[in-house]
């Protein structure tokens, strides 16, 4: 080849080079400047997924239209320690606590350890929990804390214990010589001599835990410590081997990381780590300001409680746990052959919530997303829309019950006895057994449930617990009228059978039980009727009148009356107790015909809840008619269009009560509030006329009696039933100034009350 030629194949060569430059550049050029924005979210994108989408839960109202419980839209910062990479991720989360600590933002963090040295647990057990058994056998349960520490190899089950390992296994023939060397070299040890139990591994200090979880989860900084290098040199480790990372750091991030590893290991239900709630627009850009992968947020409709009071009414919501799941799993209410709910719903947890969860929750939606690689969401296609759930009316009157609830506040603490600790009153209405109040006391207050929990959830007086529903009480002398009601239809009595009250009565042998004003006083009521009886609360009467009705005919009548036995109403209740030698016999005890007397009076075993002493006193003065309780009014649809569902009453018994008896009954008991001075200078102030009766029941081991008050109003044409119940309380006249003022409130008040136009309520 000359060198022309050559030449000529060296420029043609470079001119080839120079074309496939420019090329190249105008491609790179096009793709990073001209279409770099679009290529990018190509590259990002992820498969879709398809996601279910809850629907609005449906408000809560009261029966005049008041907005009890809502929705607020909320934004929560979730995290998806899936997206993001093993070594990217301490980075990533610790950026993202230290945006929420500038904006003041409160994260999900319930590792018990606490967040600035010196490190302790927060709890006492924080490894286990210690119970007991039916037996009476002492059982530990793993917490959280405990069941991660297992599974992660921290620590060994300290629920179970520890066998030891040994070899039973002798040798088949006769040890050769060098078998026997190697015996003398070990001391003589036999193969077949059980070896020294295994070493437990210790529960370690709070420090040494977060030690083991900070090398565990990756966390560590500048100059941390080799371990195995230190072990082979003998150096020592430090508890918190975080090298320059600060101790608080190094704590936080170990407190999101138990969160996120408590539920990759399937020890927490709640599949989505929920980082922050309720956040704020400054944490939310200075969060997508850091573009921090898989963070990701999100809006979400938060319950927001629109009144203070009846907490235990109006119940709360929550996460499903792994119980409700077994139950919800089972739910096909479109018979679809699929369950309605996953298993990280939200579901209604007490109360009208957890009632009315079916009516409430709505119909979840099907969306499907593509997010980057980042966790953010680049496109969304619905598939179907979510349905609102329906807004529930419930018949409680709210102005009501707040009124009770802080007269119960008010009033209890001050009773003549010292011993006073709970209480509770429920009103209802007559005709349709509608709860229009049932407060307990204390209470608490549901919009700050997680911190009322942590602060009261230790109290002996148990806030939490619904007494109206679920605290059962000795009724006391309020039973007289059902013995009365029963002797006079039974034709054991009639309105005018006179009784000589003789003190004691000793028809079973002498030192029978007294009456209590010869108890008290060495007097007696003399020649009395069933109404007279009633209206001084004679013991002696319905002695002789229980006697001859006898145990079996009480309880019927009891029964009928719904005494001992769940209501109906759609909450969790408690169905009591009434007294019978079946009741006695199951505890143990013996039954005596003379047991009877004490039954007739109140007294004895039977237990009763105000509520079922609210409907009881409803059954009698309605003539007889026992319907069942309950909640609910009316559901509409959640534009109010529509009536959805409509509470259709329920009769559970019908009771047939000669007017002349029910007269002479509702006759004693108005005496009660007209004669008797220490309960009438209550009532006499009413513009109407009410029935009453009181009780009080002594109580094993207490020296004060539990007090109950019973009374409906009015009296020609009752409209609503009242029973309270103070633990402890004393007497039962003592309660009489909080029925009459029940009474004034709401009678006062249904002439000035305004029925809100839920209509035109707007709905969020």
């Amino acid at each position: 080849m000359n060198t022309k030629q050559f030449h000529r194949r060296v420029w043609a060569i470079v001119l080839l080079l120079a074309l496939m430059v420019t090329g190249m550049g105008a491609a790179l050029y096009d793709l990073q400047i001209n279409n770099g924005e679009s290529y990018s979210r190509l590259t990002e994108k992820k498969i879709a997924e398809t996601q279910s989408v809850p629907a609005a839960r449906g408000n809560l109202y009261d029966r005049n239209g008041q907005v009890l419980v809502s929705n607020r839209v909320i934004y929560e910062v979730t995290l998806d320690a899936g997206l993001m990479k093993e070594e990217e991720r301490c980075g990533i989360l610790l950026s993202l606590i230290e945006a929420a600590r500038t904006e003041g933002v409160e994260w999900t963090d319930n590792l018990p350890i606490t967040r600035t040295a010196p490190f302790r647990f927060t709890t006492d057990d924080p490894y286990y929990a210690v119970s007991q058994d039916e037996d009476g056998k002492e059982v530990k349960t793993l917490t959280r804390l405990g069941r991660l520490a297992v599974k992660m190899g921290w620590v060994d089950d300290p629920t179970k214990e520890a066998e030891p390992e040994t070899e039973t296994a002798a040798p088949a023939k006769e040890p050769g010589l060098l078998d026997k060397i190697k015996s003398f070299l070990k001391g003589g040890a036999s193969a077949d001599v059980p070896k020294k139990a295994k070493e437990p591994k210790p529960l370690l200090e709070a420090e040494a835990l977060l030690g083991v979880m900070c090398e565990s989860f990756g966390v560590a900084g500048e100059g941390a410590v080799d371990r195995k290098k230190a072990a082979k040199n003998g150096e020592t480790v430090p508890n918190l081997n975080i090298g320059d990372m600060s101790e608080t750091d190094a704590r936080a991030l170990a407190g999101v990381l138990y969160e996120l590893n408590l539920r990759s290991q399937d020890i927490y239900t709640a599949a989505e780590y929920v980082f922050a709630s309720d956040v704020d627009i400054d944490f939310i850009s200075r969060v997508k300001e850091r573009d921090l992968t898989g963070v990701v947020i999100e809006a979400a409709t938060f319950r927001q409680y629109q009144t203070k009071y009846a907490a235990h009414l109006l119940g709360r919501t929550g996460l499903m746990d792994k119980k409700e799941w077994e139950y919800y799993k089972t739910v096909d209410a479109d018979g679809d052959g699929k369950s309605d709910y996953q298993m990280n719903d939200t579901v209604g947890k007490e109360g009208a919530e957890q009632a009315f969860e079916s009516l409430l929750r709505g119909k979840p939606g099907t969306r499907t997303v593509e997010r980057n690689t980042k966790g953010k969401i680049v496109a969304q296609n619905w598939e179907t829309e979510p349905e609102p759930g329906g807004n529930v009316m419930l018949t409680l009157d709210i102005g009501l019950q707040g009124y009770v609830e802080n007269l119960l506040a008010d009033a209890v603490p001050k009773l003549a006895s010292e011993e006073t600790e709970g209480a509770a009153c429920v009103v209802l209405d007559v005709k349709g057994a509608e709860v229009l109040t049932a407060a307990s006391y204390p209470t608490y207050d549901l919009a700050n449930y997680a911190s009322e929990l942590t602060e009261k959830g230790d109290d002996p007086l148990h806030p939490f617990l619904n007494r109206a529903l679920q605290g059962a009480y000795p009724p006391g002398s309020t039973f007289k009228m059902l013995t009365a009601i029963a002797g006079l239809e039974e034709k054991i009595i009639t309105p005018t059978t006179l009784i000589r009250d003789e003190g004691q009565y000793n028809y079973y042998g002498p030192n029978g039980p007294k009456c209590w004003i010869f108890r008290q006083y060495g007097s007696r009521h003399g020649l009395i009727n069933v109404s007279k009886a009633i209206e001084v609360s004679c013991n002696y009467f319905m002695f002789d009148v229980g006697r001859q009705l006898g145990i079996e005919k009480l309880d019927e009548y009891a029964a009928r009356f719904g005494l001992g036995e769940k209501t109906g109403i759609e909450l969790a209740e408690s169905a009591g107790v009434m007294a019978s030698p079946e009741y006695t016999e199951s505890l143990g005890g013996t039954w005596y015909e003379g047991n009877t007397l004490s039954v007739a009076i109140g007294q004895e075993s039977s237990q009763f809840t105000p509520l079922q002493l609210a409907n009881y006193i409803a059954t009698l003065v309605n003539g007889g008619t026992r319907n069942a309780v309950h909640l609910l009014k009316e559901v509409k649809s959640s534009d109010f269009s529509q009536v959805l569902q409509s509470y259709e009453p329920q009769v559970l018994d019908t009771i047939e009560i000669e007017d002349q008896n029910l007269k002479a009954v509702k006759a004693g008991m108005l005496a009660l509030t007209t004669n008797n001075s220490s309960v009438r200078q209550y009532f006499q102030s009413l513009p109407f006329q009410a029935g009453a009766k009181t009780g009080s029941a002594q109580v094993t081991g207490q020296n004060e009696s539990n007090a109950v008050f019973v009374c409906f109003a009015p009296y020609d044409d009752p409209e609503i039933a009242v029973a309270i119940a103070v633990e402890h309380g004393g007497s039962g006249s003592e309660l009489a100034s909080m029925a009459a003022d029940v009474l004034r409130y709401y009678f006062s008040s249904q002439e000035t009350r305004d029925e809100i136009p839920v209509e035109n309520t707007l709905i969020r």
